[in-house]
């Protein structure tokens, strides 16, 4: 059997995908999603209640340490202030950074269904 050149490619990224460890497959696939982009939502909660939404968010990162490169207990990222949260970006809405709590928040992202 005679394979292409890019069914050698392909055949040859699975194996060498297969020899990776779980963390960098992940890291692999966030990189390939944050190249393809990505609609994200992420929505903060004080309880039960939906109190900030952001929208349009191409990635959520994890903080790390400038000296040690440890992962810090919060998350960042640019998105949509969706002050009315009807999960559309209207004239007066604005991108802002904002940064999530693992200790003090409950959140929710998820890519946007529309």
């Amino acid at each position: 059997m005679i394979m292409s050149k890019s069914g050698l490619a392909g055949a040859a990224l699975l194996v060498a995908l297969a020899g990776c460890t779980q963390e960098t497959q992940n890291q692999i696939s966030r990189s390939l999603q944050n190249w393809t982009g990505t609609d994200g939502v992420l929505e903060i909660y004080a309880g039960d209640k939906l109190v900030r939404r952001f929208i349009g968010i191409d990635k959520l990162t994890t903080a790390s340490g400038t000296d040690d490169g440890r992962a810090r207990a919060y998350r960042y990222g640019y998105g949509v202030l969706d002050e009315n949260l009807n999960l559309v970006k209207d004239a007066d809405e604005k991108k802002v950074y904002f940064e999530i709590s693992d200790y003090a928040t409950h959140y929710v992202f998820f890519e946007n269904p529309r």
